[in-house]
């Protein structure tokens, strides 16, 4: 363990306390039993890395809202923005009016997102309908219907998005029929390839999957796009081998089809740049960002190509709320503060303190099958024995239950649900840093 010196949390009742209990009550009460909870913590306020509980509890956020927080919660620059932006205007629709915070956030996206060509970026509400728009641009683009997608991987909830996403038992059980043309293919997860394929082996034989895909199951002229997440998310912060994203890369540049990007999860400096892309020489043709882009605000964005995204005829595409003027502030803000050259070393610093102290638990804990992740974007894998690498979920929610008592707010993720995802604020100092690591390490060492 790794002692901080200055303690963040306080706890003066348990997690919930009363309060919280009688507005988790009203919740179920009020709201479906479909809709899940990963803790039973009622926020009162959020400022930075810091949830204090309607019980005046005060917890460090690991969770970071699935990824959604990564400036912080509250940031002044942010909530000054908004609060600007509501004095003058809320809305007037940007298929009625033009409003100069849209203009401005698609300008910003445009030149911050990878790839040297000329883009054009469409807003929305949602990761689900940035998505949806990016498969319904490809399609208009090259008049075709196939899309290639892959196991593990989550693009949303909506007919579509929910077709293209993975993990069926907790996502799509009962909820069929779905859409169709969709050709979903293995992506490599090193720690899980076969005995004895070395990892390049593994990945070479991937590719070639991949590649006989376009025999197999949908020929080259049907094929509309791939989709891929650069470091699954829900799937369990797997990071797309390199190798295999260029080959995709290659596969698009051969056929005509569109490269998409969903960075929803891993954009806006959780990898330790703006984008998981920037970490390549290459870039797709669409990303797709959401998340953290709105620091709380609902807002998405596909950007793309330019020659691609003015495909569809006028009128084709658009929404009743994209580019929110108010969300549309927030954005701005967002990226303004983001770009700096601080606020990246800072997010850089996260990560390489994170990738430092859960590689020395690996080699701590038997119970730890592997860590992984790409910056800020961690993950620890709970496994019933390393050899067979059989995936421990009970062992997994009992950590998080036992670390959130102690005051720090976790998720899990992955395929099997075995993992717990690190999703701090990017904006957490380094006693908070090492206070809530100590915290779910503690938790590990007594399951």
């Amino acid at each position: 363990m790794t002692a901080s010196t200055k303690k963040t949390i306080k706890l003066n009742t348990p997690v919930p306390g009363p309060k919280a209990q009688a507005i988790l009550a009203r919740r179920a009460n009020a709201a479906p039993a479909g809709l899940a909870k990963s803790t039973e913590v009622v926020v009162a306020d959020a400022k930075g890395a810091v949830i204090t509980d309607v019980d005046g509890n005060t917890l460090l956020d690991f969770a970071g809202a699935i990824g959604v927080m990564n400036i912080g919660h509250c940031h002044p620059a942010v909530v000054k923005a908004v609060q600007q932006q509501m004095e003058k205007y809320v809305h007037t629709c940007t298929l009625v009016t033009t409003m100069e915070p849209m203009v401005e956030l698609c300008e910003l996206l445009n030149q911050v997102t990878p790839g040297r060509f000329a883009k054009k970026t469409l807003l929305a509400n949602s990761g689900s309908e940035a998505v949806e728009n990016a498969v319904s641009i490809a399609r208009y683009y090259t008049k075709r219907k196939g899309v290639i997608c892959f196991e593990a991987g989550y693009h949303g909830r909506t007919l579509l998005t929910l077709s293209l996403t993975s993990k069926y038992g907790l996502f799509k059980k009962g909820m069929g029929p779905f859409a169709g043309d969709i050709y979903r293919l293995p992506a490599p997860n090193v720690y899980r390839k076969p005995d004895p394929f070395t990892e390049k082996e593994y990945v070479d034989l991937c590719i070639q999957n991949l590649r006989n895909a376009l025999i197999a199951q949908i020929d080259a002229s049907d094929l509309a796009a791939i989709l891929i997440e650069p470091v699954q998310g829900e799937g369990g912060f797997i990071p797309v081998p390199e190798p295999f994203l260029r080959e995709i890369r290659n596969i698009c540049n051969e056929t005509g089809a569109v490269m998409i990007a969903d960075e929803i999860q891993s954009g806006f400096g959780r990898t330790g740049k703006l984008f998981a892309f920037d970490h390549y020489d290459f870039a797709p043709d669409i990303i797709t960002t959401a998340k953290s882009l709105g620091a709380g605000m609902p807002i998405s964005a596909t950007v793309g190509k330019a020659e691609i995204m003015d495909s569809v005829h006028l009128g084709g595409i658009g929404g009743t709320y994209g580019g929110s003027p108010v969300a549309c502030a927030a954005a701005i803000a967002v990226i303004k503060e983001m770009t700096s050259p601080a606020f990246m070393q800072q997010a850089e610093k996260v990560g390489n303190q994170l990738a430092k102290r859960l590689e020395e638990w690996k080699n701590k804990y038997a119970i730890i099958g592997d860590v992984r992740g790409l910056g800020a974007m961690r993950l620890v894998e709970f496994v019933k024995d390393r050899k067979t690498k059989t995936p421990d979920p009970d062992l997994t929610l009992k950590i998080i239950k036992e670390a959130v008592a102690n005051g720090i707010v976790l998720i899990r993720a992955g395929l099997y649900s075995n993992g717990i995802r690190l999703l701090p604020p990017l904006v957490i100092t380094d006693d908070q840093l090492n206070e809530g690591l100590d915290i779910l390490e503690a938790a590990i060492k007594n399951a």
